[in-house]
């Protein structure tokens, strides 16, 4: 869903254009306040901001944009700009928005995964170090067997998946 603030009412015309452009719901707000409570209630991908708006009161403004959560904002000036500029920003903006998902996703999971082999490193060796100590009861080195096969195995599932 993408959310357009705008107090000018040429932007309604321009609204089946971006929907039919991007294939997403498009709602006006007319106020950063309207806008505000329409963040709080519903995520976005993208939020078209006026540029007028935003020169006539730039702290309203701000404000929005603490409320953006994942949006990209997107500002445009409707008093000059047509119709197809408009599309062209949006499917910029969510086309950049899409890469930068996609690119923290990337970051999040490799970052995971040194976590996790972190841990597997020092569970493998802790695992070593207990193994080596002497008259290690015949239960307790059993289960330290396999718990080092254990993790053995995920260090291998997690070296495919990297």
């Amino acid at each position: 869903m993408i959310l357009l603030i705008s107090s000018l009412t040429k932007v309604h015309n321009c609204v089946p254009a971006l929907q039919e452009a991007t294939k997403e719901v498009v709602k006006v707000c007319s106020s950063s306040t309207e806008a505000v409570a329409e963040l709080q209630g519903q995520e976005f991908s993208a939020v078209i901001f006026d540029q007028q708006l935003l020169d006539s009161d730039p702290d309203e403004g701000h404000g929005v944009l603490k409320h953006l959560g994942t949006a990209t904002p997107v500002y445009v000036n409707f008093a000059i700009s047509a119709t197809g500029r408009v599309i062209r920003e949006l499917r910029s903006a969510l086309h950049r928005r899409k890469w930068e998902l996609a690119a923290a996703n990337q970051e999040a999971r490799q970052s995971l995964r040194n976590e996790l082999n972190n841990t597997m490193t020092a569970l493998l060796l802790s695992c070593e170090t207990v193994l080596q100590v002497p008259e290690l009861p015949a239960l307790a080195e059993t289960r330290m067997h396999e718990v080092e096969t254990l993790a053995r195995e995920m260090s291998s599932r997690l070296e495919a998946i990297g």
